[in-house]
């Protein structure tokens, strides 16, 4: 993995970490139903950019790599497989 992508996941994992914390603090301090379930929506957001900062990268750099080297079959494979992950 690039260390620019390396660097940028793992920002927006403290990130989300920050966010899971102040989650689970408002579910303690028993804050409004709709505010908890507004931060959690939010932390699904965030984990959906990493997968997606990561799937992106994935498809630049292995991906093209597989196709280049006559490994059209795997990289279509991975490709499929990540695919039907994130419809899920």
């Amino acid at each position: 993995m690039e260390i620019k992508t390396k660097k940028q996941a793992l920002r927006r994992l403290q990130i989300i970490k920050g966010q899971l914390n102040g989650l689970e603090k408002m579910i303690n301090d028993e804050k409004y139903c709709v505010d908890i379930i507004t931060q959690s929506s939010a932390i699904k957001q965030a984990l959906s950019g990493v997968e997606n900062l990561l799937l992106e990268h994935h498809l630049q750099t292995h991906v093209i790599m597989q196709m280049k080297s006559g490994q059209s079959k795997k990289a279509t494979g991975e490709i499929l497989k990540v695919y039907k992950l994130k419809r899920t």
